[in-house]
């Protein structure tokens, strides 16, 4: 199958295009420039130079191709539309990647009992409203537009890149933080929890979702839920730096910016992936404490 894949150097999406391959899939993958291109033909993917604002490009990729995967943004309506018009009344899979935060809180480390699966309905804050109505406009492509059509909604992810160099979000900006400082910080009292997941299992269910998900699925994407306080406390000890100390709300935002920091940090995001469980995917990380502790580097 020749697979058209949006953010083929990003850090989910380099790994699925590597996943792909192994699978004797061929990848074609967007990418901004020169140097990215040069990055993921290494792996062996042919390179599209473009952006998510080409719009007649994405079409006519998404036309030639068997099927689509959206990986460079959860946030851009425009590049989806895109992908839908080049896919219309084809059949073909568009598989889009949302995040787990379309169902966070305001809790800036403080815990939530609620708990969503992929029948809990969401009623997102005002930030994410947009992300939610994409995700929705992707689901009702199997009727609107006669498409096999997945959204995969991915908890937070850790674990080393499967393919260009590219890093995720939540691990990293603690660890940066911790290693410019001095002291690993959490917000408030850090009872916030977030489900989490390993690259290499997210990358596995990418390629399943592909191979087999009914149209219109939805699937939170987890293996494991921690708070944010162990986390840095398990990087804490990996680094050398002791116990992990409290960041007030400011604090935090100073530091990490007010989106990383309220959404990414300080929230809630606990979700059960059932719809992958009954797809038949098993991952096979299951512990993000364990991860930092044997190969956080």
């Amino acid at each position: 199958m020749q697979v058209f894949l949006t953010g083929a150097n990003g850090y989910i999406g380099g790994s699925v295009a590597v996943t792909l391959l192994a699978d004797g899939h061929k990848v074609r993958g967007l990418v901004r420039d020169r140097a990215k291109a040069a990055a993921v033909k290494a792996h062996g993917v042919d390179a599209v130079i473009g952006t998510l604002d080409d719009t007649a490009l994405l079409q006519a990729e998404a036309r030639a191709a068997d099927a689509v995967i959206n990986t460079a943004s959860s946030d851009h309506r425009g590049a989806v539309e895109a992908l839908l018009a080049g896919l219309a009344g084809s059949g073909k899979p568009l598989i889009h990647s949302s995040g787990s935060s379309i169902v966070a809180d305001l809790a800036m480390g403080e815990p939530s009992d609620l708990i969503f699966d992929e029948t809990t309905p969401i009623v997102p804050l005002a930030d994410k409203a947009a992300r939610v109505a994409i995700d929705r406009l992707v689901l009702d492509a199997q009727t609107a537009h006669a498409i096999r059509a997945v959204v995969l909604c991915n908890a937070m992810i850790y674990g080393k890149t499967l393919g260009p160099p590219a890093q995720s979000v939540q691990i990293p900006a603690l660890v940066r933080q911790a290693k410019t400082s001095g002291i690993a910080r959490y917000i408030g009292r850090g009872l916030n929890r977030w489900s989490n997941v390993h690259i290499a299992d997210v990358a596995a269910l990418y390629a399943l979702a592909l191979a087999k998900a009914p149209s219109g699925t939805f699937m939170y994407v987890e293996s494991g839920e921690e708070n944010l306080r162990d986390i840095a406390n398990a990087i804490a000890a990996k680094l050398g730096l002791g116990v992990a100390q409290s960041f007030s709300a400011d604090e935090a935002i100073t530091a990490w910016g007010r989106n990383t920091a309220i959404y990414s940090l300080g929230s809630n995001s606990r979700v059960r992936g059932k719809a992958a469980a009954a797809l038949g995917w098993r991952p096979k990380e299951r512990s993000i404490i364990n991860w930092i502790a044997n190969e956080l580097v």
